[in-house]
């Protein structure tokens, strides 16, 4: 006499099966392609493919997920699990990707962030690390839809010395761990005190180039901040959010900086301070 199948000797669904591996496989490339973005190990090019071809995957993995689902529906197959979990890898790879197109949808295609278009601040160390033709701010175009988009971005001026800036500035790139490339603190003969600093974003970790200038004005300092991608047309939005957040926390600490303490007078050669006398009638 059969045997009659028991709970769980139901064949499993190939669809759920090659799902799951999908999944799996997907997140294996797509965390491969951003170790090696991070680190440097290859050029972007590659790098992206291979993002790519994770994406790929993961669309393939949720494709097999709904027919598998169709097919244990329909014949009572067992591999609900692996079907619900290369659905939910699937989904989870292609979340950040949506992200990105819905806001390359509402935010203009630029790269390029500064709060000074006339007068941007130049990339002068780190233009050997730029690609060619990146390096010279795209011009009025640019501006204008920086301006349209952006139009919080724009120079902060400070009651605080020019020194007080510079330092603010400087504390809060390297508490950002940003690699500093080349700090120009204020010097006799100098104008502008400048901070070039490499930054990278979260998850992908591409390179984005920033040069903080920080100018003397009569009423204290004026700070400028330019933000640019390397490598593409979008940004997504991320080098003005860079700038907002750093110009903001600059503010924010320029305001609770301490004032300057006036200069001691000079003592005369006898060691006595110095008096102002009124001037003698003749």
């Amino acid at each position: 006499m059969a045997r009659r199948p028991s709970f769980g000797d139901e064949p499993k669904s190939l669809l759920a099966v090659w799902s799951a591996r999908f999944g799996w496989f997907a997140l294996a490339v797509a965390a491969l392609s951003v170790i090696i973005l991070r680190s440097g190990m290859l050029d972007i090019e590659p790098s992206l493919a291979t993002f790519g071809a994770a994406l790929v995957f993961a669309a393939l993995a949720i494709l097999l997920a709904f027919a598998a689902f169709v097919v244990i529906w329909r014949k009572g197959l067992a591999g609900l699990r692996s079907a619900v979990l290369g659905l939910f890898v699937g989904l989870l790879l292609l979340a950040y990707p949506s992200y990105l197109g819905y806001r390359a949808t509402v935010l203009p295609a630029i790269s390029d962030i500064t709060t000074d278009a006339d007068n941007p601040p130049r990339f002068d160390a780190l233009a050997r690390l730029r690609p060619r033709g990146r390096i010279d701010y795209p011009g009025a175009k640019t501006a204008a839809l920086q301006r349209a988009a952006y139009s919080d971005i724009v120079p902060l001026q400070l009651s605080v010395p020019q020194k007080t800036a510079y330092d603010i500035a400087l504390t809060l790139i390297t508490k950002r761990k940003w690699r500093v490339i080349d700090p120009k603190p204020p010097a006799p003969g100098r104008r502008d005190a400048v901070i070039e600093a490499v930054a990278q974003t979260l998850i992908m970790g591409f390179r984005d180039d920033v040069v903080v200038r920080i100018s003397p004005v009569a009423q204290g300092s004026r700070v400028d901040v330019r933000s640019s991608s390397r490598f593409g047309v979008h940004d997504f939005g991320a080098n003005a959010s860079r700038v907002r957040a750093l110009l903001e926390d600059i503010d924010d600490l320029a305001g609770n900086a301490p004032e300057p303490k006036p200069e001691p007078e000079k003592p005369d050669k006898k060691g006595a301070p110095k008096k102002l006398t009124p001037d003698k009638k003749r």
